[in-house]
């Protein structure tokens, strides 16, 4: 083995161990059970949330996105298969290849996994049977075990990653080869590149959106959620995949809503971050958002909800490649390393991670009804896209803000905020079933950017 392959593994394996050690000492409630409750906070959002449907949404048409492949795709790798002929005449949607699609090999960007599946997800058939027309497949961290997709590349400067590990979604939608990336979010896989790669990242509840028919990386933090290129255009693609109807907050009156602001999530930020986060919570003060600072999810809760996420993710990683069979030799070093430091994880630290994630989704639901909180407010990552070179550092630092909301099952979206250079994204999240404030707020900021 090359040194530089045992430096990238035996980093990936050490943040897992990191990891596990710390949640296995974790001191909790008695009692306390290892499951998140999924219920409203009791309060309806922002006072008014009666809105308007957003303009139907179109993007590209398919001569002018299978342009933008050919220009594009070349350098900043987006797609690893594209059907120059789909079926139908609606928007057109990229799919992450970790999500089978009919015809099409879902390989998880990895040497060691192939399927070659007969049926489409169902989330993939959510989407057909809307209309939209499934383009092809794009990249991803390899088994979505990452959040920087370090084979892909920045739209906005080629030196940079996307994030990951829907990266190939983020970049489809941000250079016009698709109206709408479907993805996956376990860990920050929406949010991250929606954040980098300057477009709208929206993570729905959890469990409101099948993943029949996904790659599993966990089965208890796996969502599907997609990325647009706009607030509004996102909204009605969640419609479509959860059944909800949160498009027609799009525009709603925000005045009066009250918005925790996490000051921890500012801690540690580059300068261009906090920038770009700061003229955005202007911007929604000038709205008539009411912004509220909060320390429930402080430094060190940010931190354990990232190590929580982590063992959770990753064991539960482990055991399903275990079963499968997935031959570790033929992964990259740093999937082997995880899944090999994943397959070491003991039931308790384990559980203690799954306590962890109670107390927290427990502790911020209280937040919102004591202090009568419609949503919470952050930036997506602290970091702008970094260098693709230094990817193996960034497995923990770019889901820091972003791990809370799917560790707890909460809907979170990425909006880009006014940046002088790289995207930054602002991230809004809400007690579950309230996606519709999300819409409002990231709307909100969408219109007060323009």
């Amino acid at each position: 083995m090359s040194p530089e392959r045992t430096t990238t593994e035996d980093l990936a394996y050490a943040a897992v161990v990191a990891a596990a050690d710390a949640t296995s000492g974790w001191e909790t409630d008695e009692g306390l059970r290892p499951a998140p409750e999924y219920r409203p906070a009791g309060r309806g959002g922002p006072r008014d949330l009666a809105g308007r449907r957003p303009p139907a949404l179109s993007g590209p048409d398919l001569e002018a996105a299978l342009h933008a492949i050919g220009r594009r795709d070349g350098e900043l790798r987006a797609f690893t298969f594209v059907d120059r002929t789909p079926e139908g005449d609606g928007p057109l949607a990229s799919v992450k290849d970790v999500i089978h699609v009919r015809g099409m090999a879902t390989r998880g960007g990895s040497a060691g996994y192939e399927s070659q599946p007969e049926e489409d997800a169902a989330a993939v058939g959510l989407l057909r049977r809307a209309g939209y027309r499934i383009l092809g497949k794009t990249e991803t961290h390899e088994l979505a075990l990452g959040v920087t997709t370090p084979q892909s590349r920045n739209p906005h400067d080629p030196t940079r990653l996307a994030g990951g590990s829907s990266g190939g979604a983020a970049i489809s939608v941000a250079c016009g080869m698709a109206a709408v990336g479907l993805g996956t979010d376990t860990r920050a896989s929406i949010r991250v590149p929606a954040a980098l790669c300057g477009v709208v990242g929206f993570k729905p509840t959890y469990g409101t959106v099948p993943v029949e028919g996904v790659v599993t990386l966990s089965w208890t933090m796996d969502h599907v959620a997609p990325m647009a290129a706009s607030v509004g255009d996102v909204a009605q693609v969640v419609e479509t995949l959860a059944g909800t109807a949160v498009a027609g907050a799009w525009g709603a009156e925000v005045a009066g809503a009250r918005v925790g602001v996490v000051t921890a999530g500012f801690e540690g930020c580059e300068v261009d971050v906090l920038r770009a986060c700061r003229r955005g919570l202007e911007l929604l003060r000038d709205a008539g958002v009411e912004l509220i600072e909060v320390d429930t999810l402080g430094s060190g809760e940010l931190e354990l909800a990232n190590q929580a996420g982590l063992v959770i993710s990753r064991a539960e990683a482990a055991a399903f490649h275990a079963g499968r069979g997935t031959p570790v030799g033929l992964l990259t070093a740093e999937t082997a390393g995880q899944l090999r430091a994943a397959s070491e994880i003991g039931a308790v630290a384990y559980l203690q991670a799954q306590r962890a994630r109670a107390r927290l989704a427990r502790n911020l639901l209280g937040e919102a009804v004591g202090l009568e909180l419609d949503a919470w407010v952050l930036p997506t990552a602290p970091v702008v896209a970094p260098p693709a070179a230094e990817a193996e550092r960034y497995l923990t630092v770019l889901s820091r803000n972003a791990i809370p909301w799917s560790l707890t099952g909460f809907p979170a979206v990425s909006v880009p905020t006014p940046s002088a250079g790289l995207p930054v994204g602002l991230q809004f999240a809400a007690p579950p079933g309230e996606d519709a404030t999300l819409v409002a707020l990231g709307s909100a900021l969408e219109a007060a950017a323009r």
